[in-house]
C-alpha cells in the first residue's frame, strides 16, 4: 500500500502550491505566446526563410561548380587560354551571330 501520511506542515503545503501556481501561469503565458497568431506568422516566416537560404545556397555552389568546370575547359592550371579550345567556340559564337543576323535582315526586307 502506499504511503497517504502527508509530514509536511500546512505552511509547506501552501508555498508548494504557491511554487506550483507560478509554474502553471509561466506554462500559460509560453503557451499563450506560442499559439499567438502572430507568432505562429512568424515562425511560418522564418521556416520559409531558412529552406530559400538553404535552396539558393546549393543553387550557388552548383552554379559555382558548373563555372569552374567551364573555366577548366578553356583556361589552364596557369589561367592561360587553352587556344585549342577556345578559337572553335569564338568562331562558332561568330557564326551564330552572323547567321542571327542574316536571318534578321531577311524578315525586314
Amino acid at each position: 500500500m502506499a504511503d497517504t501520511s502527508d509530514t509536511r506542515t500546512p505552511a509547506q503545503i501552501e508555498a508548494d502550491i504557491k511554487r506550483r501556481r507560478e509554474v502553471l501561469a509561466e506554462t500559460l503565458d509560453e503557451i499563450g505566446v506560442r499559439v499567438h497568431p502572430q507568432t505562429i506568422i512568424g515562425d511560418a516566416k522564418a521556416k520559409v526563410v531558412a529552406n530559400l537560404d538553404h535552396t539558393v545556397g546549393r543553387a550557388y555552389v552548383q552554379v559555382n561548380r558548373v563555372i569552374s568546370d567551364v573555366r577548366a575547359q578553356f583556361v589552364d592550371d596557369e589561367g592561360a587560354p587553352r587556344l585549342e579550345r577556345v578559337v572553335p567556340v569564338a568562331l562558332l559564337a561568330v557564326g551564330v551571330v552572323g547567321l542571327l543576323a542574316v536571318g534578321r535582315k531577311r524578315r525586314r526586307g
